[in-house]
């Protein structure tokens, strides 16, 4: 199950229709209920697969790990680093002891 382009185009008719004076037919009321549970299922399908690949790591295990040096002296892009400038605000670097883990 997947959303496409169609399914998206024949959610938004449907709903466009259905606020119009001439609105729904039984049938495309039946169809307007089929596609919308269609596109819900696909998210929820897409959310639960992003969440069983989520690892939920203890702060307490987390080892920083220092990337290499850039030509500016910080670290490189997208690594774990401490002490290198950084001076982000938000709860993963809000840690017991201090430490900046990104």
């Amino acid at each position: 199950m997947s959303i496409t382009k169609e399914l998206i185009d024949r959610i938004n008719y449907l709903s466009r229709k259905s606020r119009t004076p001439e609105g729904l037919t039984e049938v495309e009321k039946t169809e307007q209920a089929r596609v919308r549970r269609e596109y819900v299922d696909a998210i929820k399908a897409r959310v639960k697969d992003t969440l069983d690949r989520v690892e939920i790591v203890d702060a307490d295990q987390i080892t920083t790990t220092t990337a290499p040096q850039s030509a500016d002296g910080q670290g490189g892009a997208g690594a774990s680093v401490t002490g290198q400038g950084h001076n982000c605000e938000c709860p993963a670097c809000n840690t017991k002891n201090g430490e900046k883990l990104h």
